[in-house]
C-alpha cells in the first residue's frame, strides 16, 4: 500500500476580461479496489458551484460556469490517495480459448469502441508483427506485453519533439516522443491484434526506481485480458500499471480524458500555466506561479480566435511529461 499527496494546478491568465466561461474537468481519481481517495479539494477562483456526473466511460466529470468578467481561471486539485499493488493475470487458460473469447467481444457494445483503430504509416509494419504472432502459443496478455516492450525498446523518450497535434505517422517516423505518443501507438497495435484497449490519463508517482513521467500528468493504456479484466500497461516505462499509477479518466482516446476544457466569450491573449506536484509526504511545497515556477513549466501565450482554450491546454499538458 502507498499513500500519495498530489497537487495539480491549471491556471489561465488573460490579457483582458472574459465572460461566460463554461468549463469541464476530469480531475477526480477513480475509487476502486486499487486506489482509494482519502480526500480531495478542488479550489476554483470565484468559488463557482461544481456539478458532477458520470460520463459514458464512468469517469467523474465536473462542470461549472464563470459568468461575471474575470481575467484569469485557476483550478487547483489537492488529492490524498491510497493505492494498492496490482494482482497480475494468472494467464492459465489456453491461448486459443482466450482469443476466441475476444473475437466474441467485437459485437459487444461495451467493447466495440475499444477495438476501432486507424491506419497510418506504421500499419504495414504492425501487420507484419501481428502475422508473426502464433496465437496457439501466445495469449493476449503475452502479446500485449511484447507490444509494450517493443515501443519501449524502439522509441526514444524526447520532450518537445512532438505536440498534441502530431500525427501517428510523424511519431512512427521519428520513433520518438512522450507518453501520450507512445500510448497512442500502443493503442493501435493492440486493437489491430483484436485486443480491446482504452486510453488512461492520470499521474505516475515516485517509486523505488526512477520512472519517466513522475510528478506530472501521465498517460498509459488498459487492455482487456480474458478471465481477468482491464490491465494497465505503461509503454513509456515498459511497466504494468502498479500502485505508483493514479488513474483519473479512461476513454477511447485523449479527448475523452482531457483533464480541463471549456469555452468563454472574449477576444484576448492568454497565458497558460500547468504544474503537478506528487509526494509521499504532506509537507511538499505549495504550487505557486512565481517566475521560478514559470521557468520550470511550459507557459504558452496565444491569441484566442475561437473562444476555446482546449487546444492550448492539451498542448501544454502533453509537454509537461517528465
Amino acid at each position: 500500500m502507498a499513500l500519495y499527496f498530489i497537487k495539480h494546478l491549471t491556471k489561465y491568465t488573460y490579457s483582458g476580461n472574459v465572460i461566460d466561461g463554461a468549463n469541464q474537468i476530469r480531475l477526480y481519481p477513480f475509487n476502486n479496489e486499487f486506489q482509494k481517495v482519502i480526500s480531495q479539494n478542488i479550489t476554483i477562483n470565484g468559488n463557482p458551484n461544481v456539478t458532477t456526473y458520470q460520463d459514458f466511460f464512468h469517469n467523474t466529470v465536473g462542470t461549472f460556469m464563470l459568468i461575471t468578467p474575470h481575467n484569469f481561471l485557476s483550478i487547483e486539485s489537492d488529492i490524498e490517495i491510497y493505492t494498492q499493488p496490482v494482482i497480475f493475470p494468472e494467464d492459465r487458460a489456453k491461448p486459443e480459448e482466450q482469443w476466441h473469447l475476444l473475437e466474441s467481444l467485437k459485437k459487444d457494445i461495451q467493447f466495440m469502441d475499444y477495438l476501432k483503430f486507424i491506419t497510418f504509416d506504421g500499419t504495414p509494419d504492425i501487420k507484419e508483427m501481428i502475422a508473426s504472432k502464433d496465437k496457439s502459443l501466445l495469449s493476449p496478455y503475452k502479446v500485449a506485453l511484447e507490444f509494450c516492450e517493443f515501443i519501449y525498446d524502439n522509441f526514444k523518450y524526447i520532450q518537445g519533439i512532438t505536440d498534441v497535434d502530431s500525427k501517428l505517422d510523424q511519431v512512427w517516423k521519428l520513433k520518438a516522443g512522450v507518453c501520450q505518443d507512445f500510448t497512442n501507438i500502443l493503442l493501435q497495435m493492440v486493437r489491430m491484434m483484436g485486443i480491446p484497449a482504452r486510453y488512461v490519463s492520470g499521474y505516475i508517482c515516485p517509486g523505488d526506481s526512477k520512472t519517466r513521467g513522475e510528478g506530472a500528468t501521465h498517460a498509459w493504456i488498459e487492455v482487456y485480458i480474458p478471465y481477468y479484466g482491464w490491465l494497465g500497461l505503461d509503454p513509456t516505462n515498459n511497466l504494468i500499471a502498479s500502485e505508483h499509477h493514479v488513474k483519473l479518466a479512461v476513454g477511447r482516446n485523449y479527448k475523452d480524458c482531457t483533464p480541463v476544457k471549456g469555452v468563454f466569450r472574449g477576444h484576448v491573449t492568454d497565458s497558460l500555466f500547468v504544474k503537478v506536484n506528487v509526494s509521499a509526504t504532506k509537507t511538499h511545497t505549495n504550487i505557486t506561479t512565481d517566475e521560478t515556477d514559470v521557468e520550470k513549466s511550459n507557459t504558452v501565450k496565444k491569441s484566442i480566435t475561437q473562444n476555446s482554450y482546449r487546444q492550448n491546454l492539451e498542448f501544454v499538458q502533453q509537454q509537461q511529461q517528465q
